[in-house]
């Protein structure tokens, strides 16, 4: 897709949601069909529902009916006859509340297309975590080919807040999972990607309920001064390009140079980012 012709993707988004104001009956395109023939997205980048939520919606459902149709799109499948693309939260909600059927609006959409619709809509709302944001991000990049420009264009963000997200998927699973679970926020994990040791300075961040801006100052001071003499005296050029590489990786890397010789290396600290890691070299 060619992002520099592209309207950003939350105007396309608000119009496609603007046909699926109406209901059945009402010339929209909207249709009910039975709730066991919709199965979740393939492309959903939203991993975690709340119980609490879900019931309150559940029995509104009951009250009222599903007032906004989820949009879907055709699949050939034994199972099921469409897949979610918008409305999950909605369509597991009804499941909840024992409806038969929901309503619809249908479009034919290619994979790329979903996964931004979903990533949209979800970031309008507020409903995704900073991981699974930049999950989101990574499979547009890595598997789809967006670039993190195009995606600013298209998502309405900014480049910086692209690279920036990205960057947390280079963090220890602890820290990961800290951030995850909302005991640390994305501003303390942003600050943590330049800490010696991520996840016993997150430890402690936790334990002694620091915020962001003592967090980021607590980095600094507790960077070993060889690390920070290193810092200093290497060469801006490589520095920059660690910097890059690791946004456009997700993953930390670190660049050793010498007068005629150097080392490239990748840092994961799980085994999916190693293995995002081989395919993305088998893929080049």
């Amino acid at each position: 897709m060619n992002s520099a012709r592209r309207q950003p993707l939350g105007r396309g988004l608000s119009a496609l949601f603007g046909e699926a104001e109406g209901r059945v009956g009402d010339g929209s395109g909207v249709r009910e069909v039975a709730i066991e023939l919709i199965r979740p997205g393939a492309f959903q980048p939203r991993r975690h529902f709340d119980e609490a939520e879900l019931e309150a919606l559940a029995q509104s459902l009951r009250e009222k009916g599903v007032l906004q149709p989820l949009l879907v799109r055709p699949i050939d499948d034994a199972e099921a006859a469409f897949e979610l693309i918008a409305g999950e939260r909605r369509w597991r909600a009804a499941q909840r509340a024992g409806l038969h059927q929901v309503p619809v609006l249908v479009r034919a959409l290619a994979d790329v297309e979903v996964l931004e619709i979903a990533l949209v809509e979800n970031l309008q709302r507020e409903d995704l975590t900073a991981l699974e944001e930049a999950e989101a991000y990574r499979r547009l990049t890595h598997e789809f080919g967006r670039t993190q420009a195009g995606l600013a264009g298209a998502l309405g963000k900014s480049r910086s807040h692209i690279a920036n997200t990205l960057r947390l998927l280079a963090l220890p699973e602890t820290v990961r999972h800290h951030l995850e679970a909302g005991t640390l926020s994305a501003g303390h994990a942003r600050a943590l990607l330049a800490a010696d040791d991520p996840a016993a300075l997150a430890a402690e961040v936790i334990r002694r309920g620091l915020n962001v801006r003592v967090t980021e100052q607590l980095v600094k001071r507790r960077a070993t001064p060889a690390r920070a003499t290193q810092r200093q005296a290497r060469d801006a050029d490589i520095v920059a390009l660690e910097r890059d590489l690791t946004r456009a990786l997700g993953l930390r890397v670190t660049i050793a140079s010498k007068a005629r010789s150097g080392a490239l290396t990748l840092h994961y600290s799980t085994l999916d980012q190693l293995d995002r890691l081989l395919a993305l070299l088998r893929a080049g």
